[in-house]
């Protein structure tokens, strides 16, 4: 049976290299990786990101310069379906029909909510209660098979295979595949420049905690030349990194830029200190997104051909998404 992979990322501004090896550089393995008849869905979640208020032209900007980077990072538009959400009306229409199926008792369970409203429970948006009923029927509008999760997803997508479970159950159907989890390698976890104990973040106040998909060779490098690091030559085993965090985020990034594990990076590097291992890591990182700064430059100055690039792959997932749409309503009696 063919693969049909689905996954979103919400639209966020300033993507840095933490967003890179997190996400991104995931999907593009895998697109690049797919069988014959396997398809990749990749949607910017721009539906989930006004569970919270956002200015609207911020989150124009931020779908824009999202899909810009993704395609700039090695996303394929003719092998892969890239889109975002608000234009595939079905992701909306499908949320409402099975917010008939999901049930309150099983979003009460959601850790993720009760992190995100915090105290302010009461407050909170009922798009922001409800988020994980769309988030199922984003990959079951496509009858995906897999699903790229981290550990904090897990419980969602449980969520979303009770959904259709139950749905085709109670109406005698045989509509929604039962998506099945990839886990693939713990993506790596980057850490700011400026403090190897805090994740790499463009919320950060100091720019030069983080390298930006936009930073030009000479702020690569300064960046690197100024970050935190500590007086201890590198050690031969990773484990001798367990009380040096910012070492170990240097490292780790090599790592993850070069296709290495941190042990093979102390192998070669064993004894030096940060004096040479510095310019290393960043002739590598400068390597890395030289030319995807290019390319990102080009389409950030062409909104209309990102525009069109996002239109041709909602029109590809509107058309895969309309068959499940038509039967979801037909099962449930409605007419339209």
């Amino acid at each position: 049976m063919a693969k049909r992979i689905v996954s979103g990322i919400q639209p966020t501004g300033n993507l840095h290299l933490g967003n890179y090896l997190g996400a991104i550089a995931r999907w593009v393995k895998m697109q690049d990786e797919l069988a014959e008849g396997d398809r990749c869905f990749f949607f910017l979640a721009d539906l989930h990101a006004i569970t919270v208020y956002i200015d609207p032209a911020q989150l124009a900007r931020n779908t824009r310069e999202m899909a810009a980077a993704l395609i700039a990072c090695g996303i394929d538009t003719d092998r892969s379906v890239l889109f975002n959400q608000a234009r595939v009306p079905a992701h909306a229409e499908l949320c409402w029909l099975l917010n008939g199926t999901a049930r309150i008792g099983w979003l009460n369970r959601m850790t993720q909510f009760k992190e995100k409203s915090g105290k302010n429970r009461e407050g909170a948006s009922i798009g922001l209660y409800a988020y994980p009923v769309l988030q199922a029927a984003d990959v079951l509008v496509y009858n995906a098979t897999h699903v790229p999760v981290g550990e904090d997803q897990k419980q969602h997508l449980e969520l979303a295979r009770d959904i259709a479970t139950k749905f085709n159950t109670d109406y005698k159907v045989d509509l929604f595949t039962l998506p099945e989890p990839i886990i693939g390698a713990a993506a790596a976890r980057v850490m700011s420049l400026r403090d190897g104990t805090a994740k790499m973040s463009k919320s950060d106040p100091s720019d030069a905690s983080r390298i930006n998909l936009t930073d030009d060779i000479d702020t690569i490098a300064s960046k690197v030349r100024k970050a935190k690091t500590d007086a201890e030559p590198l050690p031969e085993t990773p484990d001798a990194l367990a009380e040096r965090p910012e070492a170990r985020n240097l490292v780790a990034i090599l790592a993850a830029v070069t296709g290495r594990t941190s042990a093979e990076v102390l192998v070669e590097h064993a004894g030096q200190g940060f004096g040479a291992f510095k310019p290393v890591l960043a002739d590598a990182l400068v390597e890395t997104f030289r030319p995807i700064k290019e390319r990102l430059d080009r389409l950030a100055a062409d909104p209309a051909e990102l525009d069109r690039l996002l239109d041709k792959g909602a029109a590809k997932a509107a058309e895969v998404a309309a068959p499940t749409l038509s039967e979801a309503y037909k099962a449930l009696g409605l007419q339209r």
